[in-house]
């Protein structure tokens, strides 16, 4: 635990810096909760968050160290990972080109389960996060920066995994309330199309930066 605790306050800022921005999770979880309420949007906070940890244990368990020695493994998942970040954001700036092109995010989330239930927008967000090479390179690229060169590594997976999901839940669960609560306000197809703008040009801009971290 003597490194969990000498890491933490970086790694604290760190995961405050990736809550604060959106990604094809953000999308996720704000269009189910402008489209089926709060308890759809707080199940698919849920299943991003679940997803998430997942990653982050399979980067502890020591998929990272595969990575790192092929290089050529390491670069594709850059590599891809930008390109589809790109594809999102050009698909996200598409949709706020469209008058009346529905809820926030639909044009991200079109192809996953589209019941309107909260366990429906549960596994929907599963599979996204499950997909997300935003999370993916989080966890194989940045996080085990935070891990130890020698002693336990799973220990410390799992104490770093639950503060970085905490502290992301609990930016997520306030973005779902809040949106909960202006619904109709965020469902206007002017701050649709501005916030799917916001959107598209963050997506772009990390898959720039993963695609110039590739080289």
């Amino acid at each position: 635990m003597d490194h969990v605790f000498a890491v933490l306050p970086q790694f604290t800022v760190a995961c405050l810096v990736l809550a604060a921005l959106p990604g094809p999770a953000t999308a996720m979880y704000l269009h189910r909760t402008i489209r089926d309420g709060r308890a759809a949007g707080l199940a698919a906070v849920a299943g991003s968050e679940i997803g998430l940890f997942a990653w982050l244990v399979a980067a502890g368990a020591g998929l990272t160290a595969l990575l790192q020695a092929n290089r050529i493994l390491f670069t594709a998942l850059h590599v891809v990972g930008a390109v589809v970040l790109a594809y999102l954001g050009v698909s996200a700036w598409r949709a706020a080109r469209r008058s009346g092109g529905g809820d926030f995010g639909a044009g991200l989330v079109g192809r996953l389960p589209s019941g309107r239930t909260p366990m429906a927008a549960f596994w929907a967000s599963l599979v996204s996060t499950a997909a997300n090479p935003k999370a993916a390179v989080f966890a194989f690229s940045f996080f085990p920066q935070f891990l130890p060169a020698h002693g336990p590594v799973l220990p410390t997976t799992f104490a770093l995994g639950t503060i970085q999901v905490v502290i992301d839940s609990t930016c997520c669960v306030a973005i779902v309330l809040l949106a909960a609560r202006v619904r109709g306000w965020l469902s206007r197809d002017t701050i649709r199309r501005r916030m799917e703008r916001m959107l598209g040009t963050v997506l772009i801009a990390i898959g720039v930066q993963l695609a110039t971290e590739a080289r």
